[in-house]
């Protein structure tokens, strides 16, 4: 039915867009901490790249998320039922919302260790720790995503 169909791909614009937006707020929160600490300090821009690089993936997350139902699961068809729909929709609500908040959280955290680093101090592998904690939420997220179109394949 063509209204199932377009609530599932509601869910699945859901969980794109909002992936996507938090990690684009999420990589220009740190860059434009890396921009200004790179005035302070020579030779650390590698650190700030793979600091500034993090909080994209909960966009590639989303990603993965429709390509999930799109390819794996398969539900996304004309032939997809209402409670498919919903459930698609349900998880690109989860996804998108927690890979929205996480992205931004983690560039937050990623931005005060390229602040720290452009001080002088030696942070780069404790910022990497600590920005794993709001990533691996978005890693939850996915999964969930993953148990919840496991549970509704067709």
């Amino acid at each position: 039915m063509e209204t199932n169909l377009f609530i599932a791909y509601i869910g699945i614009a859901i969980m794109l867009a909002l992936t996507g937006i938090g990690s684009a707020y999420g990589v220009t929160i740190v860059g434009n901490a890396a921009i200004g600490a790179a005035k302070k300090v020579d030779g650390k821009f590698g650190n700030f790249l793979v600091l500034t690089a993090l909080p994209g993936t909960q966009g590639l997350y989303g990603f993965a998320g429709y390509f999930m139902f799109q390819n794996i699961f398969g539900v996304l068809t004309p032939e997809i039922t209402f409670f498919q729909a919903m459930a698609t929709l349900a998880a690109g609500l989860a996804l998108g919302f927690v890979g929205w908040l996480s992205a931004i959280r983690q560039g937050q955290v990623c931005a005060n260790g390229v602040v720290s680093i452009g001080q002088g101090h030696d942070a780069f592998g404790n910022t990497l720790i600590l920005a794993v904690f709001p990533e691996l939420y978005a890693i939850v997220a996915l999964a969930a995503a993953f148990l919840i179109g496991s549970a509704i394949a067709v």
